[in-house]
């Protein structure tokens, strides 16, 4: 089998034994595997088949927000559920799916949140701004679980509440991207392959304010303590409802915001919603551009951010200058910096690799 290409907005094209084969996204009412054979079941009664793995297509439908993974051999479109009982999932085609008991609730709330969101999505664009949205955009969250069923259902119940998801598998890989991107939350399992969750979150927590989540299977409270001990902000277990699930991830990604728009590195302090910046308590006056640099470089302290790094962060769209406009603004930022304060200087050059904000203590104070 070879997937000759997927169109984002209308469905899959594969290759299989009936020759080149589009599947329509809104016509797939639900996929199954059994053995080596995926079958995607269409709403007008058809049946596509190829030998292939489910995983070869799903990350392109869990990618999308109607498609929800309920088995570990079947994923379904939310729009094509007539009901779900107690022997599984009926679709509208009257075809039976079967539903894990133990999951049989959680499924349920993302059907109806599901539901909710769709019945809602004109109102949500043409009044006020979604509760997920930030000012710069939808909540990002990093989820890190190497259970893939796991992480998708997770992922699917984020997304229905309009959430941005990064879904990895494993700590090394979230190590990485939190070094690189900004998330507001990070849902953690415990039981990782390689070092565990414990592990990785400590080391998260030199590189990003993002409140850390605990998601395990492991109910003991000796556990959860040694999750709360290592920085984690909560402990989520697997068999958590999902509305109960959302709750605890909205609540503390809504404290932790707040928590986040006044921040002092030292004697520097940073007012994230009016923007102002002050040294001992006399205010410094920079330009937009100025602050928006200083605000990127002090949200990764550890981080060396290159020219290019910043440009994309500051002037995304635009064509890159080589450089000449990061380098005037960063000189005019340092000056300022310099100019209030003598004793230290707040962002550092690293010859050859570009600038790191290096404040006064390690660990930022949050007010």
């Amino acid at each position: 089998m070879r997937i000759v290409t997927c169109d984002a907005e209308q469905g899959l094209v594969f290759r299989n034994r009936e020759g080149i084969v589009k599947v329509f996204f809104e016509k797939l009412e639900y996929v199954e595997v059994i053995n080596k054979t995926v079958s995607f079941y269409l709403t007008d009664g058809t049946v596509r088949e190829v030998t292939a793995a489910l995983g070869d297509f799903e990350d392109r439908l869990l990618a999308r927000p109607e498609f929800l993974k309920i088995h570990r051999s079947y994923l379904v479109n939310l729009n094509h559920i007539e009901a779900i009982d107690t022997n599984g999932i009926v679709t509208k085609s009257g075809h039976s799916i079967p539903l894990s008991r133990l999951r049989r609730s959680q499924v349920q709330d993302v059907y109806v949140s599901f539901l909710n969101r769709e019945k809602t999505k004109t109102d949500i664009q043409t009044t006020t701004p979604d509760c997920t949205k930030r000012a710069d955009g939808a909540w990002r969250i990093l989820l890190v679980d190497d259970e893939p069923s796991d992480g998708a259902f997770w992922a699917d119940i984020l997304r229905a509440h309009g959430c941005m998801v990064q879904f990895v598998k494993d700590g090394e890989t979230a190590l990485e991207l939190a070094s690189k991107e900004q998330y507001d939350c990070v849902l953690l399992d415990v039981m990782l392959s390689g070092e565990n969750g414990f592990y990785i979150c400590e080391k998260l927590h030199r590189m990003t304010s993002a409140p850390v989540i605990f998601l395990s299977c492991v109910t003991e409270p000796d556990r959860q303590v040694e999750g709360f001990a290592a920085g984690g902000i909560d402990y989520i277990t697997k068999d958590t409802s999902a509305a109960l699930f959302w709750a605890k991830v909205e609540t503390r990604i809504r404290l932790s915001v707040s928590e986040r728009m006044k921040v002092s590195y030292g004697a520097l302090s940073m007012d994230l919603t009016q923007r102002r910046v002050t040294v001992n308590g006399n205010e410094i006056f920079l330009t937009p551009v100025e602050f928006d640099i200083l605000w990127k470089l002090s949200e990764q302290t550890e981080h060396i951010f290159t020219p290019e790094e910043i440009f994309g962060a500051i002037w995304n769209g635009q064509p890159w200058d080589g450089g000449q406009m990061v380098q005037t603004h960063m000189s005019r930022l340092r000056r300022k910096l310099e100019k209030a304060c003598e004793e230290h200087s707040y962002i550092e050059t690293v010859w050859g690799q570009g600038y790191r904000f290096v404040p006064e203590n390690s660990v930022a104070d949050f007010k």
